[in-house]
């Protein structure tokens, strides 16, 4: 590996310790935000009430989410890469059975060494859909799964490129703000849907009777407060949106490293490209792979049209870049090192 690719995996590697940090602390913040602003508006509205009425002064709800987020944190960290295995349906391979799982854990085997990684624990995932992913929260506990697809589609040259692919991602570190990122993605959506139904809720309740009462408690409240209470609410419906979001622009410019560092592994970009290839000319999206695990795949499982494009809002929506440019850069690669040896 050249000084260049040294100093560019170090990069990564501290830049995804950072952003592993970050995301952690924001999400740990936004938490505590909807606590917080909860017990401020709960605090506006009782304030005025009967001396005998509740009256809303202890925080009790910003320091129970503020805690739970924390907690949360931790069990995704825990948990996340079984949560991930989990949804997708993967078996893990102890033993293989038949030539073709044989060879599959040969090959990680391979190309363990030639990352100079532990070996990661290896997971089948039962969908004819070529596609692979890699879990985990660091080299020495790592994950790589591949779909049956993949197996059926890719010959030994392929499939080692794909698993070297992967095994960048590994040794990125990508894998554990990635999968950190799927865990805290499925938790604000669960948590989102619970209190978005305790809203509706309470808005058709509030809608069958006393709607005169609570006219009048809003113009008591104030312009403020109403505008609060209605950024608290919004806060709370989008945020599976905005973390949905968050994870898949973290994953795109990813790709093109753990392109490179396959390349690296097995010395044969030509073979990434090509399976890279197949991979894109399948016909069904992955239907084993949730949404919020789709930035961690080789490929986008859901087939969805932005990452077929560039700019700045493919970004934002696309979790991979397009193929069509991964697969020309792994072919300018192979096209360079062949004029390296002609001219040897």
């Amino acid at each position: 590996m050249s000084d260049f690719e040294t100093t560019n995996l170090f990069e990564q590697q501290d830049a995804n310790r950072r952003r592993t940090r970050w995301l952690v602390v924001v999400f740990i913040l936004f938490f505590g935000w909807l606590g917080f602003g909860g017990d401020w508006i709960l605090y506006q509205v009782t304030k005025g009430a009967e001396p005998n009425a509740y009256h809303h002064v202890f925080p009790w709800a910003g320091i129970a989410l503020t805690t739970f987020a924390g907690l949360l944190a931790l069990y995704a960290w825990k948990t996340g890469p079984n949560k991930v295995l989990w949804s997708a349906g993967a078996r893990e391979i102890q033993t293989p059975s038949g030539d073709a799982e044989t060879r599959l854990v040969n090959v990680v085997e391979e190309m363990a060494i030639a990352s100079g990684i532990p070996k990661p624990r290896v997971w089948l995932i039962a969908d004819p859909d070529p596609n692979a992913f890699a879990t985990g929260v660091d080299a020495d506990h790592s994950h790589i799964a591949v779909t049956d697809g993949l197996l059926a589609v890719c010959n030994r040259d392929e499939l080692q490129a794909v698993i070297a692919h992967e095994m960048g991602h590994v040794k990125n570190l990508d894998v554990r703000l990635m999968t950190l990122l799927a865990a805290l993605v499925g938790a604000v959506a669960l948590m989102s849907d619970g209190m978005g139904r305790v809203l509706w809720g309470h808005a058709r309740f509030g809608a069958l009777g006393g709607s005169r009462s609570r006219g009048k408690r809003d113009n008591d409240l104030g312009p403020l407060v109403l505008v609060l209470i209605a950024v608290w609410v919004i806060s709370w419906l989008l945020a599976p949106l905005v973390t949905r979001m968050l994870a898949l622009g973290v994953s795109r410019k990813r790709e093109f490293l753990a392109d490179a560092m396959s390349a690296q592994f097995t010395r044969n970009p030509l073979a990434l490209a090509s399976a890279l290839e197949k991979i894109e000319r399948a016909d069904e999206p992955t239907t084993s792979i949730k949404r919020g695990s789709a930035h961690l795949c080789i490929a986008d499982p859901l087939g969805r049209k932005a990452s077929l494009r560039e700019g700045k809002l493919a970004d934002i929506f696309g979790t991979h870049p397009p193929m069509a440019i991964r697969v020309a850069r792994l072919k300018a690669m192979g096209y360079r090192a062949g004029s390296v040896e002609a001219t040897a």
